[in-house]
Protein backbone atom coordinates (compact mmCIF):
# COMPACT_ATOMS: atom_id res chain seq x y z
CA UNK A 1 0.00 0.00 0.00
CA UNK A 2 0.91 3.08 -0.72
CA UNK A 3 -0.24 6.63 -0.02
CA UNK A 4 -0.78 7.38 -3.95
CA UNK A 5 -3.20 4.23 -3.60
CA UNK A 6 -4.62 6.37 -0.79
CA UNK A 7 -4.48 9.54 -3.01
CA UNK A 8 -6.30 7.53 -5.82
CA UNK A 9 -8.60 6.56 -3.80
CA UNK A 10 -9.25 10.09 -2.40
CA UNK A 11 -9.42 11.45 -5.36
CA UNK A 12 -11.73 9.10 -7.09
CA UNK A 13 -14.24 9.70 -4.19
CA UNK A 14 -14.46 13.51 -5.17
CA UNK A 15 -14.79 12.89 -8.59
CA UNK A 16 -17.91 10.83 -7.43
CA UNK A 17 -19.06 14.18 -4.89
CA UNK A 18 -18.65 16.04 -8.32
CA UNK A 19 -21.26 14.14 -10.36
CA UNK A 20 -23.36 13.86 -6.78
CA UNK A 21 -23.37 18.19 -6.29
CA UNK A 22 -24.32 18.75 -9.86
CA UNK A 23 -27.06 16.00 -9.56
CA UNK A 24 -28.43 18.02 -6.24
CA UNK A 25 -28.21 21.36 -7.75
CA UNK A 26 -30.29 20.29 -11.04
CA UNK A 27 -32.51 18.64 -8.25
CA UNK A 28 -33.09 21.68 -6.58
CA UNK A 29 -34.03 23.37 -9.88
CA UNK A 30 -36.13 20.77 -10.94
CA UNK A 31 -37.84 21.64 -7.65
CA UNK A 32 -38.19 25.61 -7.31
CA UNK A 33 -36.90 27.36 -10.43
CA UNK A 34 -36.90 24.72 -13.89
CA UNK A 35 -39.45 25.59 -16.63
CA UNK A 36 -42.59 22.80 -17.15
CA UNK A 37 -41.35 22.23 -20.82
CA UNK A 38 -37.95 21.03 -19.36
CA UNK A 39 -38.50 18.64 -17.16
CA UNK A 40 -38.17 16.05 -19.46
CA UNK A 41 -34.95 16.86 -20.94
CA UNK A 42 -33.48 17.52 -17.44
CA UNK A 43 -34.79 14.30 -16.11
CA UNK A 44 -32.78 12.12 -19.15
CA UNK A 45 -29.61 14.44 -18.47
CA UNK A 46 -29.88 13.45 -14.73
CA UNK A 47 -30.14 10.23 -15.72
CA UNK A 48 -26.79 9.99 -17.35
CA UNK A 49 -24.72 11.76 -14.26
CA UNK A 50 -26.64 8.86 -12.04
CA UNK A 51 -25.53 6.59 -14.38
CA UNK A 52 -21.89 8.16 -14.15
CA UNK A 53 -21.60 7.86 -10.38
CA UNK A 54 -23.26 4.46 -10.41
CA UNK A 55 -20.43 3.65 -12.90
CA UNK A 56 -17.94 5.05 -10.15
CA UNK A 57 -19.49 3.44 -7.41
CA UNK A 58 -19.23 0.05 -8.91
CA UNK A 59 -16.28 0.61 -11.12
CA UNK A 60 -13.30 -2.16 -10.91
CA UNK A 61 -11.02 0.31 -10.00
CA UNK A 62 -12.91 1.37 -6.97
CA UNK A 63 -13.31 -2.29 -5.65
CA UNK A 64 -9.04 -2.72 -6.21
CA UNK A 65 -9.10 0.78 -3.91
CA UNK A 66 -11.07 -1.17 -1.39
CA UNK A 67 -9.39 -4.53 -1.34
CA UNK A 68 -5.95 -3.01 -0.86
CA UNK A 69 -6.53 -0.67 1.64
CA UNK A 70 -9.21 -2.03 3.81
CA UNK A 71 -7.30 -2.48 6.93
CA UNK A 72 -4.55 -0.92 5.87
CA UNK A 73 -5.12 3.11 6.96
CA UNK A 74 -4.13 5.07 9.99
CA UNK A 75 -6.55 8.03 8.64
CA UNK A 76 -9.57 7.31 10.38
CA UNK A 77 -11.57 9.80 7.84
CA UNK A 78 -10.02 7.12 5.01
CA UNK A 79 -11.17 4.63 7.31
CA UNK A 80 -14.80 5.71 7.44
CA UNK A 81 -14.98 6.41 3.81
CA UNK A 82 -13.77 2.51 2.60
CA UNK A 83 -16.71 1.33 5.10
CA UNK A 84 -19.06 3.57 3.31
CA UNK A 85 -17.43 2.94 0.03
CA UNK A 86 -18.01 -0.86 0.27
CA UNK A 87 -21.07 -0.84 1.43
CA UNK A 88 -22.35 1.11 -0.93
CA UNK A 89 -20.33 -0.84 -3.72
CA UNK A 90 -22.09 -4.08 -2.44
CA UNK A 91 -25.36 -2.49 -3.10
CA UNK A 92 -25.13 -0.64 -5.76
CA UNK A 93 -23.28 -3.12 -7.78
CA UNK A 94 -26.38 -5.40 -7.50
CA UNK A 95 -28.35 -3.20 -9.66
CA UNK A 96 -28.02 -3.35 -13.08
CA UNK A 97 -26.45 0.41 -14.59
CA UNK A 98 -29.29 0.44 -17.39
CA UNK A 99 -31.74 -0.88 -15.11
CA UNK A 100 -30.56 2.13 -12.17
CA UNK A 101 -30.04 5.21 -14.93
CA UNK A 102 -34.12 4.37 -15.95
CA UNK A 103 -35.00 4.36 -12.28
CA UNK A 104 -33.52 7.63 -11.68
CA UNK A 105 -34.98 9.11 -15.03
CA UNK A 106 -38.48 7.61 -14.03
CA UNK A 107 -37.74 9.52 -10.41
CA UNK A 108 -37.62 13.10 -11.99
CA UNK A 109 -40.15 12.37 -14.13
CA UNK A 110 -42.56 11.13 -12.05
CA UNK A 111 -41.65 13.95 -9.32
CA UNK A 112 -42.99 16.26 -11.95
CA UNK A 113 -46.07 14.35 -12.67
CA UNK A 114 -46.84 13.99 -9.35
CA UNK A 115 -46.90 18.30 -8.53
CA UNK A 116 -49.68 18.00 -11.57
CA UNK A 117 -51.52 15.47 -10.26
CA UNK A 118 -51.67 16.96 -7.30
CA UNK A 119 -52.47 20.37 -8.12
CA UNK A 120 -55.28 18.62 -9.94
CA UNK A 121 -56.01 16.23 -7.12
CA UNK A 122 -55.85 13.28 -9.96
CA UNK A 123 -54.09 10.15 -8.94
CA UNK A 124 -55.07 8.45 -11.63
CA UNK A 125 -52.66 10.41 -14.00
CA UNK A 126 -49.48 9.96 -11.54
CA UNK A 127 -50.42 6.26 -10.36
CA UNK A 128 -48.79 4.75 -13.57
CA UNK A 129 -45.56 6.32 -12.40
CA UNK A 130 -45.72 5.11 -9.01
CA UNK A 131 -46.72 1.42 -10.19
CA UNK A 132 -43.00 1.80 -11.86
CA UNK A 133 -41.40 3.21 -8.49
CA UNK A 134 -42.63 0.40 -6.75
CA UNK A 135 -41.91 -2.27 -8.82
CA UNK A 136 -38.29 -1.09 -8.70
CA UNK A 137 -37.94 -1.16 -5.39
CA UNK A 138 -39.49 -4.23 -4.86
CA UNK A 139 -37.02 -5.33 -6.94
CA UNK A 140 -34.06 -3.41 -5.61
CA UNK A 141 -34.84 -5.03 -2.14
CA UNK A 142 -35.08 -8.24 -3.32
CA UNK A 143 -31.56 -7.65 -5.05
CA UNK A 144 -29.87 -6.30 -2.00
CA UNK A 145 -31.52 -8.68 0.01
CA UNK A 146 -33.44 -8.79 3.82
CA UNK A 147 -33.76 -11.19 6.78
CA UNK A 148 -36.97 -10.89 7.63
CA UNK A 149 -39.29 -8.24 5.32
CA UNK A 150 -38.52 -7.08 2.04
CA UNK A 151 -39.00 -3.95 3.64
CA UNK A 152 -36.30 -3.49 6.03
CA UNK A 153 -33.89 -3.68 2.97
CA UNK A 154 -35.01 0.18 2.70
CA UNK A 155 -35.48 1.12 5.71
CA UNK A 156 -31.86 0.54 5.77
CA UNK A 157 -31.05 3.34 3.38
CA UNK A 158 -32.40 5.89 5.48
CA UNK A 159 -31.71 4.24 9.18
CA UNK A 160 -29.20 1.60 9.51
CA UNK A 161 -29.97 -0.79 12.30
CA UNK A 162 -33.80 -0.25 12.39
CA UNK A 163 -35.97 -2.89 10.96
CA UNK A 164 -39.82 -3.95 10.80
CA UNK A 165 -39.53 -6.03 14.59
CA UNK A 166 -38.51 -2.74 16.03
CA UNK A 167 -40.80 -0.33 14.79
CA UNK A 168 -43.60 -2.70 15.18
CA UNK A 169 -42.84 -3.01 18.63
CA UNK A 170 -42.07 1.09 19.18
CA UNK A 171 -44.96 2.45 17.24
CA UNK A 172 -47.92 0.54 18.53
CA UNK A 173 -47.15 1.66 22.24
CA UNK A 174 -46.54 5.01 21.48
CA UNK A 175 -49.66 5.25 18.93
CA UNK A 176 -51.74 4.16 22.05
CA UNK A 177 -50.18 7.01 24.06
CA UNK A 178 -50.41 9.40 21.60
CA UNK A 179 -53.99 8.60 20.95
CA UNK A 180 -54.66 8.75 24.47
CA UNK A 181 -53.80 12.55 25.08
CA UNK A 182 -55.12 13.12 22.27
CA UNK A 183 -58.83 11.98 23.90
CA UNK A 184 -57.86 14.15 27.02
CA UNK A 185 -56.77 17.33 24.90
CA UNK A 186 -60.06 17.28 22.58
CA UNK A 187 -62.39 16.41 26.23
CA UNK A 188 -60.39 19.21 27.99
CA UNK A 189 -62.57 22.11 29.65
CA UNK A 190 -59.49 24.39 28.70
CA UNK A 191 -59.66 25.13 24.77
CA UNK A 192 -57.33 27.33 22.73
CA UNK A 193 -58.74 29.68 20.23
CA UNK A 194 -57.26 29.25 16.60
CA UNK A 195 -59.67 31.94 14.88
CA UNK A 196 -57.41 34.86 16.67
CA UNK A 197 -54.45 33.05 14.19
CA UNK A 198 -56.81 33.60 11.03
CA UNK A 199 -56.08 36.57 8.62
CA UNK A 200 -54.32 37.68 5.46
CA UNK A 201 -50.74 37.40 5.76
CA UNK A 202 -48.70 38.59 3.00
CA UNK A 203 -46.03 36.33 1.66
CA UNK A 204 -43.37 38.57 1.45
CA UNK A 205 -43.80 39.67 5.33
CA UNK A 206 -43.59 35.45 6.05
CA UNK A 207 -40.63 35.40 4.73
CA UNK A 208 -38.83 38.64 6.14
CA UNK A 209 -39.79 36.91 9.65
CA UNK A 210 -38.65 33.31 8.29
CA UNK A 211 -35.74 34.91 6.98
CA UNK A 212 -35.23 36.93 10.23
CA UNK A 213 -35.64 33.53 12.62
CA UNK A 214 -32.97 31.44 10.20
CA UNK A 215 -30.55 34.01 10.76
CA UNK A 216 -30.99 34.25 14.17
CA UNK A 217 -30.86 29.96 14.39
CA UNK A 218 -27.39 30.65 12.83
CA UNK A 219 -28.42 29.38 9.37
CA UNK A 220 -25.20 31.37 7.19
CA UNK A 221 -27.14 32.82 4.22
CA UNK A 222 -23.69 33.30 2.70
CA UNK A 223 -23.84 29.28 2.71
CA UNK A 224 -27.18 29.49 1.37
CA UNK A 225 -30.81 30.71 0.39
CA UNK A 226 -34.52 30.62 1.12
CA UNK A 227 -36.92 29.79 -1.92
CA UNK A 228 -40.27 28.88 -2.58
CA UNK A 229 -41.42 25.17 -3.51
CA UNK A 230 -44.78 23.10 -3.24
CA UNK A 231 -43.33 21.22 -0.76
CA UNK A 232 -40.43 22.02 1.52
CA UNK A 233 -37.29 20.61 1.72
CA UNK A 234 -33.47 21.51 2.49
CA UNK A 235 -30.65 20.41 -0.10
CA UNK A 236 -26.68 20.50 0.59
CA UNK A 237 -24.54 20.76 -2.45
CA UNK A 238 -21.52 21.23 0.05
CA UNK A 239 -21.00 22.38 3.46
CA UNK A 240 -20.71 25.81 1.86
CA UNK A 241 -23.99 25.81 -0.31
CA UNK A 242 -27.24 24.05 1.43
CA UNK A 243 -30.52 25.42 0.61
CA UNK A 244 -33.80 25.74 2.63
CA UNK A 245 -37.04 25.86 0.52
CA UNK A 246 -40.64 26.49 2.35
CA UNK A 247 -44.15 26.53 0.97
CA UNK A 248 -46.23 29.84 1.84
CA UNK A 249 -50.05 30.36 3.21
CA UNK A 250 -51.14 33.62 3.23
CA UNK A 251 -54.15 32.35 5.42
CA UNK A 252 -52.06 30.31 7.22
CA UNK A 253 -48.79 31.70 8.50
CA UNK A 254 -47.54 28.55 10.16
CA UNK A 255 -46.87 26.89 7.41
CA UNK A 256 -44.64 28.82 6.00
CA UNK A 257 -43.31 29.73 9.69
CA UNK A 258 -42.69 26.80 11.22
CA UNK A 259 -41.36 24.79 8.17
CA UNK A 260 -38.85 27.05 7.58
CA UNK A 261 -37.61 26.74 10.93
CA UNK A 262 -38.12 22.72 10.30
CA UNK A 263 -36.04 22.93 7.41
CA UNK A 264 -33.27 25.08 8.82
CA UNK A 265 -32.92 22.81 11.29
CA UNK A 266 -31.53 20.56 8.25
CA UNK A 267 -29.57 23.34 7.05
CA UNK A 268 -27.59 23.80 10.28
CA UNK A 269 -26.42 20.20 10.71
CA UNK A 270 -25.15 19.96 6.98
CA UNK A 271 -23.50 23.62 7.11
CA UNK A 272 -21.76 22.56 10.20
CA UNK A 273 -20.75 19.28 9.64
CA UNK A 274 -16.59 19.43 9.79
CA UNK A 275 -15.07 20.77 6.58
CA UNK A 276 -12.26 17.64 6.85
CA UNK A 277 -15.02 15.87 5.52
CA UNK A 278 -15.91 17.80 1.80
CA UNK A 279 -15.78 15.44 -1.00
CA UNK A 280 -16.14 12.38 0.67
CA UNK A 281 -18.99 10.36 1.23
CA UNK A 282 -18.77 11.10 5.05
CA UNK A 283 -19.79 14.41 4.29
CA UNK A 284 -23.69 14.17 4.86
CA UNK A 285 -25.97 13.21 7.63
CA UNK A 286 -25.34 10.22 9.43
CA UNK A 287 -29.04 8.64 9.14
CA UNK A 288 -32.09 10.43 7.96
CA UNK A 289 -33.59 9.77 11.72
CA UNK A 290 -31.05 11.87 13.04
CA UNK A 291 -31.41 14.24 10.22
CA UNK A 292 -34.79 14.71 11.61
CA UNK A 293 -34.26 15.29 14.99
CA UNK A 294 -31.91 18.21 14.22
CA UNK A 295 -34.98 19.50 12.27
CA UNK A 296 -37.73 18.39 14.53
CA UNK A 297 -35.63 19.82 17.84
CA UNK A 298 -35.47 23.11 16.15
CA UNK A 299 -39.48 23.15 15.07
CA UNK A 300 -40.86 22.01 18.14
CA UNK A 301 -39.02 21.61 21.13
CA UNK A 302 -37.82 25.76 20.30
CA UNK A 303 -39.85 27.55 18.14
CA UNK A 304 -42.90 26.03 19.68
CA UNK A 305 -42.01 26.72 23.05
CA UNK A 306 -43.82 29.13 25.26
CA UNK A 307 -39.92 31.10 25.99
CA UNK A 308 -39.28 31.00 22.20
CA UNK A 309 -42.46 33.13 21.39
CA UNK A 310 -42.06 34.97 24.57
CA UNK A 311 -38.69 36.54 22.92
CA UNK A 312 -39.51 36.82 19.46
CA UNK A 313 -43.54 37.90 19.87
CA UNK A 314 -42.76 41.85 19.69
CA UNK A 315 -40.72 40.72 16.26
CA UNK A 316 -43.45 38.48 14.74
CA UNK A 317 -45.40 41.53 15.01
CA UNK A 318 -43.77 44.00 12.67
CA UNK A 319 -44.37 41.88 10.10
CA UNK A 320 -47.78 40.40 10.86
CA UNK A 321 -50.87 42.29 10.06
CA UNK A 322 -53.16 44.36 11.89
CA UNK A 323 -55.27 41.82 13.24
CA UNK A 324 -51.98 40.41 15.84
CA UNK A 325 -51.35 43.66 17.05
CA UNK A 326 -53.41 43.82 19.84
CA UNK A 327 -53.55 39.57 20.49
CA UNK A 328 -52.04 38.93 23.63
CA UNK A 329 -49.60 36.26 24.14
CA UNK A 330 -51.27 34.33 26.90
CA UNK A 331 -53.86 33.97 23.88
CA UNK A 332 -51.10 33.63 21.01
CA UNK A 333 -49.40 30.93 22.14
CA UNK A 334 -52.04 28.29 22.96
CA UNK A 335 -53.32 28.78 19.52
CA UNK A 336 -49.86 28.21 17.93
CA UNK A 337 -49.97 24.77 19.77
CA UNK A 338 -53.58 23.53 19.19
CA UNK A 339 -54.27 19.81 18.87
CA UNK A 340 -56.11 19.25 16.34
CA UNK A 341 -56.71 16.20 13.75
CA UNK A 342 -55.83 17.27 10.42
CA UNK A 343 -55.18 15.69 6.65
CA UNK A 344 -51.70 17.54 5.91
CA UNK A 345 -48.82 16.44 7.55
CA UNK A 346 -46.50 19.21 7.32
CA UNK A 347 -49.10 21.46 8.81
CA UNK A 348 -49.62 18.53 12.14
CA UNK A 349 -49.13 19.64 15.14
CA UNK A 350 -46.84 18.22 17.47
CA UNK A 351 -49.38 15.75 19.48
CA UNK A 352 -50.63 14.41 15.96
CA UNK A 353 -47.81 14.21 14.22
CA UNK A 354 -46.36 10.35 15.01
CA UNK A 355 -49.98 9.44 13.64
CA UNK A 356 -49.73 10.50 9.88
CA UNK A 357 -46.09 8.46 10.10
CA UNK A 358 -47.72 5.75 11.02
CA UNK A 359 -50.49 5.65 8.43
CA UNK A 360 -47.61 6.22 5.58
CA UNK A 361 -45.32 3.16 7.16
CA UNK A 362 -47.92 0.97 7.55
CA UNK A 363 -49.03 1.16 3.73
CA UNK A 364 -45.71 1.57 2.70
CA UNK A 365 -44.73 -1.92 4.32
CA UNK A 366 -47.95 -3.45 3.19
CA UNK A 367 -47.08 -1.73 -0.65
CA UNK A 368 -43.55 -2.72 -0.51
CA UNK A 369 -44.25 -6.50 0.90
CA UNK A 370 -47.05 -7.23 -1.80
CA UNK A 371 -49.82 -7.27 0.24
CA UNK A 372 -51.37 -4.28 -1.18
CA UNK A 373 -51.41 -2.79 -4.87
CA UNK A 374 -50.98 1.16 -5.51
CA UNK A 375 -54.24 0.95 -6.84
CA UNK A 376 -55.65 0.25 -3.42
CA UNK A 377 -53.65 3.17 -2.29
CA UNK A 378 -56.33 6.20 -1.81
CA UNK A 379 -58.99 4.03 0.05
CA UNK A 380 -56.55 2.70 2.40
CA UNK A 381 -55.09 6.08 2.53
CA UNK A 382 -58.78 7.72 3.64
CA UNK A 383 -59.47 5.20 5.75
CA UNK A 384 -56.31 4.93 7.45
CA UNK A 385 -56.14 8.28 8.13
CA UNK A 386 -59.86 8.14 9.34
CA UNK A 387 -58.74 5.51 11.99
CA UNK A 388 -55.75 7.20 13.10
CA UNK A 389 -56.80 10.82 13.09
CA UNK A 390 -60.55 10.68 12.88
CA UNK A 391 -60.37 13.03 9.80
CA UNK A 392 -60.85 11.52 5.82
CA UNK A 393 -59.65 13.35 2.80
CA UNK A 394 -62.01 14.59 0.69
CA UNK A 395 -59.46 14.63 -2.39
CA UNK A 396 -56.37 12.92 -3.22
CA UNK A 397 -54.77 16.44 -3.19
CA UNK A 398 -55.27 16.51 0.76
CA UNK A 399 -55.00 12.53 1.39
CA UNK A 400 -52.40 10.01 -0.97
CA UNK A 401 -50.96 12.75 -3.12
CA UNK A 402 -50.24 15.24 -0.63
CA UNK A 403 -46.40 13.63 -0.01
CA UNK A 404 -43.35 14.20 -2.31
CA UNK A 405 -41.16 11.27 -1.48
CA UNK A 406 -42.93 8.21 -3.34
CA UNK A 407 -42.51 10.31 -6.42
CA UNK A 408 -38.99 10.47 -5.61
CA UNK A 409 -39.02 6.37 -5.45
CA UNK A 410 -38.20 7.45 -1.34
CA UNK A 411 -39.24 4.11 0.01
CA UNK A 412 -38.48 3.26 3.87
CA UNK A 413 -37.48 7.31 4.43
CA UNK A 414 -41.28 8.17 6.52
CA UNK A 415 -40.27 6.03 9.80
CA UNK A 416 -37.08 8.58 10.10
CA UNK A 417 -39.93 11.36 10.75
CA UNK A 418 -41.22 9.46 13.56
CA UNK A 419 -37.58 8.29 14.67
CA UNK A 420 -36.30 11.30 14.51
CA UNK A 421 -38.86 12.74 17.21
CA UNK A 422 -37.62 10.63 19.49
CA UNK A 423 -34.07 11.16 19.30
CA UNK A 424 -35.21 15.06 19.21
CA UNK A 425 -37.02 13.78 22.48
CA UNK A 426 -33.71 11.92 24.32
CA UNK A 427 -31.75 14.25 22.94
CA UNK A 428 -32.83 17.65 24.11
CA UNK A 429 -33.24 15.63 27.51
CA UNK A 430 -29.54 15.50 27.75
CA UNK A 431 -29.20 18.79 26.26
CA UNK A 432 -30.59 20.19 29.34
CA UNK A 433 -28.27 18.34 31.70
CA UNK A 434 -26.20 20.70 30.50
CA UNK A 435 -26.52 23.61 29.57
CA UNK A 436 -29.81 25.73 30.60
CA UNK A 437 -31.90 25.28 27.52
CA UNK A 438 -34.85 27.36 28.52
CA UNK A 439 -32.98 30.59 29.39
CA UNK A 440 -31.45 30.28 25.92
CA UNK A 441 -34.43 30.26 23.94
CA UNK A 442 -36.13 32.73 26.46
CA UNK A 443 -33.02 35.28 25.73
CA UNK A 444 -33.28 34.65 22.05
CA UNK A 445 -29.52 33.47 22.35
CA UNK A 446 -29.01 30.41 20.29
CA UNK A 447 -25.27 30.23 19.80
CA UNK A 448 -24.72 27.52 23.10
CA UNK A 449 -27.59 25.29 21.79
CA UNK A 450 -26.35 25.50 17.93
CA UNK A 451 -22.54 24.97 19.33
CA UNK A 452 -23.97 21.95 21.55
CA UNK A 453 -25.76 20.22 18.47
CA UNK A 454 -22.16 21.30 16.18
CA UNK A 455 -20.20 19.26 18.96
CA UNK A 456 -22.43 16.24 19.68
CA UNK A 457 -24.06 15.82 16.09
CA UNK A 458 -23.66 17.80 13.34
CA UNK A 459 -19.57 18.19 13.33
CA UNK A 460 -19.65 14.02 12.71
CA UNK A 461 -20.91 13.69 9.52
CA UNK A 462 -21.13 10.00 8.83
CA UNK A 463 -18.06 9.63 10.90
CA UNK A 464 -20.29 8.19 13.52
CA UNK A 465 -23.06 5.75 13.02
CA UNK A 466 -26.67 6.94 14.18
CA UNK A 467 -27.06 4.82 17.25
CA UNK A 468 -23.59 5.28 17.95
CA UNK A 469 -24.46 9.26 18.43
CA UNK A 470 -27.44 8.28 20.27
CA UNK A 471 -25.67 6.33 22.44
CA UNK A 472 -22.73 8.42 22.84
CA UNK A 473 -25.08 11.48 24.34
CA UNK A 474 -27.59 10.01 25.87
CA UNK A 475 -26.39 6.53 27.04
CA UNK A 476 -28.75 4.51 25.67
CA UNK A 477 -30.68 3.05 22.62
CA UNK A 478 -34.13 4.33 20.82
CA UNK A 479 -36.13 4.96 24.13
CA UNK A 480 -39.68 6.93 23.08
CA UNK A 481 -40.85 7.33 26.52
CA UNK A 482 -39.13 10.46 26.30
CA UNK A 483 -41.37 11.87 23.63
CA UNK A 484 -44.48 10.71 25.15
CA UNK A 485 -43.39 12.89 28.42
CA UNK A 486 -42.28 15.69 26.88
CA UNK A 487 -45.60 16.16 24.86
CA UNK A 488 -47.65 14.83 27.84
CA UNK A 489 -46.47 17.73 30.40
CA UNK A 490 -46.41 20.36 27.61
CA UNK A 491 -50.24 18.94 26.68
CA UNK A 492 -51.37 19.17 30.35
CA UNK A 493 -50.06 22.41 30.84
CA UNK A 494 -51.52 24.45 27.64
CA UNK A 495 -54.81 22.07 27.89
CA UNK A 496 -54.94 22.18 31.96
CA UNK A 497 -56.25 18.51 32.56
CA UNK A 498 -53.77 16.36 34.75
Amino acid sequence: MTQTTQQRFMDLLKEQSSYGEAIGLMAWDMRTKAPKKGIDGRSEVLGVLSQKVHEIQTSQEMRGYIDELKGNVADPIVQRSLEEAEETYEKTAKIPTREYREYVTLQSKAESMWAEAKEKNDFESFRPYLEKLVEYNRKFADYWGYDEHRYDALLHNYEPGVTVKVLDEVFPKVRKALTHLLQQTQEAATQPDPSVLEGHFPKDKQAQFSEEILKRMGYDFDAGRLDETVHPFAIGLNTNDVRVTTKYDEKDFRTAVFGTIHEGGHALYEQNIDPKLAFTPLADGTSMGIHESQSLFWENFVARSEGFWKNHYELFKKFAPESFQDLPLEKFYPAVNEVKPSLIRIEADELTYCLHIMVRYELEKALIGGEIEVKDLPELWNQKMEDYLGVRPQNDGEGVLQDIHWSGGDFGYFPSYALGYMYAAQLNTAMRKEIDVDQFIEMGDFKQIKSWLTENVHQYGKMKKPLQILNDITGEGLNPDYLVSYLSGKYKKIYNFS
